[in-house]
């Protein structure tokens, strides 16, 4: 680790009897580690509440914390170019993360607040628009934009209200260059320049200094994060900070008290206790990327499979888990005041399945099924999204009647799992299910598709509302989007909509 850090020393219905939620498993390390070292690459208009936070969490954790406060944009050239390690990188605008996202240095990434250029000027001082900066009688201090991000934001704002040139004019007019947001603000505070280019968080800061509203600079636009660094020794210790700080109760009131407007952060929790809906469907998917996020985040998720229907059912009468994760898009429209924003993560088509080798090897069409003797499975329409979506599915075709009036169907789960089962020890004929429901027995099986647009199912996941943890599930979210979730969902037969 270069030295370029500063040391600080600072001195968490049939659904009822499947729910219960998983206690924090026993196995899993302590998320604290009292002694240990936290390294934390923060921009340096951020300092002052930082500084604040990382003492409550010293005093709570006994952790220490190494700090190296620049601009963000310095900070991003020593994590690119120096190779600086460190665990976490704090931005002033969310831009620098999408380069460090690109640049493979940061994994995590959480919203802390928004913040927004405005004109500061020292008390008594009579500036009302950029053009007033440029009077003769006014200096002015502006950050060097290459290095700090109040500058690099308010000259691409200018460049997108089609007025850069009074960006050049402005810095060429500039008194003194700075590298830090803080700097220009003290030049201010000292009386060396009259006005400058600042964050309005920041100069809410100062008692000195004047906030002058324009509008170039709307207020609110520009995100500050907090990223875990790809080259943290532990994770675990690196996101349990990342929560507190934005946690509604410990971090996010400290940014509220010094100016900022902050998101909507989670509850606090030593060890988050998460509810995940999901359809049966999924269940086999994204089990390990669960067992990961767990043992990564410190955190619990007790996974309830089932129908969706079931699901549905048991949310409309008051369950709301954190997530829910339905086996098709027309389950979660049901619920989408509860579950708003889904996002897409896989498809799968339906299928015809009969028994390799058994006595109706030869039947490959839907459309065939009421002719038939045969022993049918088909999921429950009430319970299941592939009860609902077969039931549309053979009602446009003409087969649903004459299947029912022939009493053709002699199971109704609500999951696929045990029609794939029955069909392979004989206990049934055909069913129709999803294609990724076969992939495990797919050596047993004749596999058909379905040739109609109907027979394809998406499965979204959306967090809900009511969870505690918006942005702890934020990130689930990612991991079930992410780069290696995608091999296990098409190992299992599914199409990745996802990242």
């Amino acid at each position: 680790m270069k030295t370029r850090f500063g040391v600080v020393v600072i001195g968490s219905i049939a659904l009822l009897a499947m729910l219960s939620l998983a206690m924090f498993r026993s196995d899993k390390k302590d998320a604290t580690t009292p002694g240990m070292t936290l390294r934390i690459h923060c921009a340096a208009g951020i300092s002052v509440p930082m500084q604040e936070i990382m003492e409550q969490y010293a005093n709570e954790y006994g952790v220490q914390f190494e700090t190296n406060f620049q601009g963000s944009g310095q900070l991003l050239t020593s994590l690119r170019l120096d190779k600086e390690e460190g665990d976490l990188y704090l931005a002033a605008d969310v831009s620098y993360m999408d380069e460090a996202k690109k640049l493979s240095l940061i994994d995590e990434v959480a919203p802390i607040a928004w913040q927004s250029p405005c004109i500061a000027v020292r008390k008594g001082v009579s500036v009302s628009s950029l053009e007033d900066l440029l009077a003769d009688d006014i200096k002015i201090s502006l950050a060097d934009p290459k290095v700090a991000a109040i500058s690099r934001v308010a000259k691409k704002m200018l460049e997108n209200a089609k007025t850069s040139d009074r960006w050049a004019a402005l810095f060429q007019k500039a008194t003194v260059t700075r590298s830090t947001v803080n700097e220009v603000a003290n030049d201010i505070k000292s009386g060396a320049v009259q006005a400058g280019i600042v964050w309005d968080a920041t100069a809410a800061q100062y008692d000195e200094l004047e906030i002058v509203r324009v509008p170039e600079f709307p207020p609110a636009q520009k995100q500050i994060s907090l990223a875990v660094l790809r080259s943290t020794s532990d994770p675990t210790q690196t996101l349990h900070f990342l929560r507190y700080v934005t946690s509604r109760d410990r971090g996010l009131p400290v940014f509220a008290k010094h100016g900022y407007q902050t998101v909507k952060g989670d509850a606090w929790s030593e060890h988050p206790e998460l509810t995940l809906f999901t359809g049966g469907l999924m269940h086999p998917a994204i089990q390990e990327t669960i067992d990961n996020f767990e043992e990564r985040e410190g955190v619990s998720v007790s996974q309830v499979p089932n129908g969706c229907g079931v699901l549905v059912a048991s949310i409309r009468s008051g369950q709301h888990p954190d997530a829910y994760f339905a086996c098709d898009t027309s389950f979660m429209d049901m619920v989408s005041d509860l579950f708003p924003q889904p996002q897409d993560v896989s498809g799968t088509e339906m299928v015809l399945i009969t028994k390799r080798g058994g006595n109706y090897e030869s039947l490959t069409n839907v459309d065939e099924l009421a002719n038939s003797n045969l022993r049918l499975g088909l999921c429950n329409p009430e319970h299941s999204a592939l009860g609902d979506l077969s039931k549309r599915l053979l009602e446009a075709r003409g087969q649903w009647q004459p299947i029912i009036d022939k009493e053709l169907v002699v199971d109704w789960p609500s999951t696929a799992d045990r029609l794939v089962e029955s069909v392979v020890l004989g206990a049934m004929d055909a069913a129709i299910v999803y294609r990724a429901n076969t992939t495990r027995q797919a050596d047993k099986l004749n596999v058909n598709s379905i040739d109609d647009p109907a027979a394809h199912a998406i499965q979204p996941i959306a967090v809900g509302v009511d969870s505690n943890y918006p942005l702890l599930m934020a990130r689930f979210v990612d991991a079930i989007r992410s780069a290696d979730s995608r091999t296990r969902f098409e190992d299992l037969g599914f199409e990745w909509l996802g990242n």
